[in-house]
Order: C-alpha cells, then sequence, then structure tokens
C-alpha cells in the first residue's frame, strides 16, 4: 500500500475545502439568479397580459359603440380595420350563435366563459386561445345587450409579440446569469484561496513541523479569525519551544549533577572492592567509606525526589483542599526543629484559609525552614511569621548576596557561599514552583539582621475576611 504523506493529506483537505466554498458560492449565486429571473419573467408576463387585455377591452368597447347601430353589419367595420388594430372581432348571442366581420380569416371557437358573459351580461372574461391554425391568442369577453338581445362582443389578438418579447427577456435573463454563475465561479475561486491562505500556512507549519521538528512561527496577515488562529498557534508553538528547552536545560543540570555523586560512590565502592582482594586499607577506613556512601546515597535519593517535584505540571491537580495555612507551617516547624536542635524558633502565626495542596505547600515551606537552618549560625534566631497573606522567614545566617538575588530560585543555582554546603540545589526552585502554582509569589532579600528573607504571599481569607464574608451572608434585611 503506497504511503500517504501528512503534506499530502493536509493538501487533499484544503482542496476539498477550497472546492465546498467554490461551490458553496456557485450554488448560492445560482439559486439568487434563478429566483430573481424567474420572478422577473413571471412578473413581467403577468404585466404584459393585463396590459393587453385592458387594451382589448378598451378596443372592445369602442367597437361596441359602432357595433350597437346595425348589428348585422356589424358596425360597418371591416378586415381592413380590424387587421389594422390587429385584433379579431366576434359576436356571441346568448343561444350560442356566432357573428364575425365578412370576410374574417380567423377561426375562433368561443367557450363556457365567453358564452356565460353573454347570458349573465356580467363582468368579462380573459383567457388564451389558440385558432385552427395551431396560433396562440388572447381572447377577451365583454356583455353588450342590443334591443333586447344578449350579447358577448368578443375580441382577441395574437400572442406572437408578446411571447416573442418574453422569450427575449427569458433569453436575456438566462445569459446574464449564467455570466454572473461563471463569474462567480471566477470570483468565488478567487476568494477561497485567498481566504485559505492562512490556512495553507498553518498547514504548512504544521507540516513544516512534523517534518523538520523545528517550532518556527508564522508569519500574521489579518488581525480576522484566522489571524487570531495564526497567532494561537504561534503561541503554542512559543510555549513548545519554551518547555523544550526547559526540559533540556534539566537533563543537562541533572545529568551534571547526578555525575558527582555518582563518581564519588563508584570510587569508593572500588575502593571497598581492591580491599576485599589485598586489604589495603588501614583500620577504621572502610567504616568510613560506608557512611560516606550512604550519605551519598541520602543526597541522590534527595535529588531524585526534587527532580521528580520538579516535573510536575504548574498546576494544582492532585488533591487541592480547603485548608489553613497555620496548620502547614506548624508541622514545618516541627521536623525544621528536629534538624536544627540548637536553633531558636520566633514564631507568630496566624490563620490564613486557602484551597491548596497541604503537602506540597508543606514541603515548599520545609524547604526555606532548611535553608533558614543551614545557614543560621549555632543558637541563632529564625524567624516565622504568618501575617495576612504573607509568610516570612527570616534567619541570622550571612543572608543573600545582591548578585545572587535574581537567581536563587533558578534550578541547580548555588551561590559561592552554598557550595560546600549539603543539598541538591533545587530547594527554592521547588519553593518558587509550588508557590506560583497555588496562583501567589516567592521572594528574597536580606532581612534586619543582616541574614536571608523570604516573604511568600498566598491569595487566601483571614479571619477577618472570613467573618466579614459570614456576616455579608447572614445579615438579615432591614425593612422601613
Amino acid at each position: 500500500m503506497a504511503r500517504t504523506w501528512p503534506w499530502r493529506r493536509l493538501q487533499d483537505r484544503r482542496s476539498s475545502l477550497s472546492r465546498r466554498l467554490v461551490w458553496l458560492s456557485v450554488l448560492s449565486v445560482s439559486a439568487t439568479v434563478l429566483m430573481v429571473a424567474t420572478g422577473a419573467y413571471w412578473m413581467t408576463r403577468f404585466s404584459l397580459y393585463n396590459q393587453l387585455d385592458d387594451e382589448l377591452i378598451d378596443v372592445a368597447a369602442y367597437s361596441a359603440a359602432q357595433i350597437q347601430t346595425d348589428v348585422e353589419g356589424m358596425g360597418g367595420l371591416n378586415t381592413s380595420a380590424l387587421r389594422a388594430a390587429n385584433v379579431t372581432l366576434m359576436l356571441l348571442a346568448s343561444d350560442g350563435r356566432a357573428q364575425q366581420v365578412r370576410g374574417a380569416s380567423v377561426a375562433l371557437e368561443p367557450g363556457d366563459e365567453e358564452l356565460a358573459v353573454a347570458r349573465t351580461q356580467t363582468g368579462d372574461s380573459a383567457r388564451t386561445v389558440t385558432d385552427t391554425n395551431g396560433s396562440r391568442y388572447r381572447m377577451v369577453a365583454v356583455p353588450q345587450t342590443i334591443q333586447g338581445t344578449r350579447y358577448a362582443l368578443v375580441i382577441a389578438r395574437p400572442l406572437g409579440p408578446t411571447e416573442a418579447t418574453l422569450h427575449w427577456l427569458w433569453l436575456t435573463m438566462m445569459t446574464t446569469g449564467g455570466l454572473g454563475v461563471l463569474l462567480s465561479v471566477l470570483l468565488g475561486w478567487l476568494s477561497s484561496r485567498q481566504a485559505m491562505q492562512p490556512l495553507r500556512n498553518l498547514s504548512g507549519a504544521v507540516a513544516h513541523v512534523t517534518e523538520t521538528d523545528e517550532l518556527t512561527p508564522i508569519e500574521i496577515h489579518s488581525e480576522d479569525e484566522l489571524g487570531e488562529l495564526t497567532r494561537s498557534f504561534n503561541t503554542m508553538l512559543n510555549s513548545l519551544s519554551s518547555s523544550r528547552e526547559r526540559q533540556k536545560r534539566l537533563i543537562a543540570d541533572a545529568g551534571h549533577e547526578l555525575r558527582t555523586p555518582l563518581t564519588s560512590m563508584r570510587t569508593n565502592i572500588e575502593l571497598l572492592v581492591a580491599d576485599d582482594k589485598t586489604g589495603m586499607l588501614p583500620e577504621g577506613a572502610r567504616g568510613e567509606i560506608l557512611h560516606d556512601i550512604a550519605a551519598q546515597l541520602g543526597e541522590f535519593t534527595s535529588l531524585v525526589g526534587d527532580l521528580v517535584q520538579l516535573s510536575r505540571e504548574d498546576k494544582v491537580t492532585a488533591n487541592p483542599e480547603p485548608m489553613d495555612l497555620r496548620d502547614v507551617v506548624e508541622s514545618a516547624i516541627v521536623r525544621a526543629k528536629r534538624r536544627g536542635p540548637g536553633l531558636v524558633f520566633d514564631v507568630e502565626l496566624n490563620p490564613l484559609f486557602l484551597v491548596g495542596e497541604p503537602d506540597t505547600l508543606e514541603r515548599a515551606v520545609t524547604n526555606l525552614l532548611d535553608n533558614a537552618v543551614k545557614f543560621s549560625p549555632p543558637g541563632g534566631t529564625i524567624h516565622v511569621h504568618l501575617q495576612g497573606d504573607t509568610l516570612r522567614i527570616a534567619d541570622q545566617g550571612p543572608g543573600i548576596a545582591d548578585e545572587d538575588r535574581p537567581h536563587v530560585f533558578d534550578r541547580f543555582y548555588r551561590s559561592d557561599q552554598a557550595r560546600n554546603t549539603p543539598g541538591t540545589g533545587l530547594g527554592l526552585s521547588i519553593v518558587a514552583h509550588t508557590i506560583k502554582a497555588h496562583g501567589g509569589e516567592v521572594t528574597a532579600q536580606r532581612s534586619a539582621e543582616g541574614g536571608a528573607e523570604f516573604i511568600v504571599r498566598l491569595p487566601g481569607k483571614t479571619v477577618e475576611d472570613q467573618q466579614a464574608e459570614d456576616d455579608t451572608v447572614t445579615m438579615p434585611a432591614i425593612k422601613d
């Protein structure tokens, strides 16, 4: 089976959509032309027939005055006068007898309509008839009473000129309509081609990404819906490109960070293997190496856990629930006190109610506290204050240098002061990632005592906000 490439399928879809647009415009124009032409034709036909009937009735009224004085001689009318008026005249009695001008060559057969006019002497009739030669006539009958005898004066005119006019009218309309349809095909093709150009660009960009894996944005040529679609597509490409760059950077940084503990562990293990064969290590060295390996495994495990945490999506989707941030901070402080037994914790926590994920928030606060414990001097004080929607954690350590402050939340970033301290370089990055996922922000600055101070702001409700909301809901309406 022959393989169909993605760009070929996209081209087929574009062609199919272009054809549908052209056919839609052609059908719309054709239906409009047909409706207008048909309506114009029948309105013109109706108008011409009414005009012809009015003319025949006028001729009948003029002829009736002459016939009134001479029924037998038909008022002196002859074939020459009738030929000049292009009419045929007949006098139909109520008993069915018909009388024509002497020498008349056209034989018309009166019908029930004309006989009814003669007998009732009311109204008139108008209809289309055919003579014995197959020619079509428009025939009108009007009532007339002569010397007590009821008649119907029947007068007819050939429909040849009228039908010729209608024929040319219909032919002209169809010709003009056909040209209009052809023009609509051309304009529809041109307009669909122009309208489809942004889609072609978009399809080409998709095919280019599929074939080359290059996320190249496309140009925007309009501000309409297609331009907005192109802009959205470019935004998606930029997001994909940014995500790809972040993944590459994370993998590269992670590989660099993993190489150090793995190399050290490999060296220590090789020493232990060599010692089993030669007994080269002095007494007590084997235990120190095993202790070093255990520490490296702990560092390695911590690094893997931090990488897994950073690989999660930016949105909080695990188990968000209503919570009091004060409880989370208290749990983190308990863990931090075990890691810094000689430190003093100055804690002042007020309630802050929000919807979030307690586990990830507790880990973020723990990372901030671990950072404060790591850099605090022996017997130092760590200040933890939760007031309103702001959590402040400050220590009495060396602080953060001005040149390091913009980078403290970057992945694997370590200042000169932190290079010889334990850690993965991902703790503060996890903090920023978690706080941002909860709709907040975290900043770093120098504390009043010269150490580092981290300020976390999260959207939530204080006790006062919650009480004000409860009062608004439960307050009864005041009536005059």
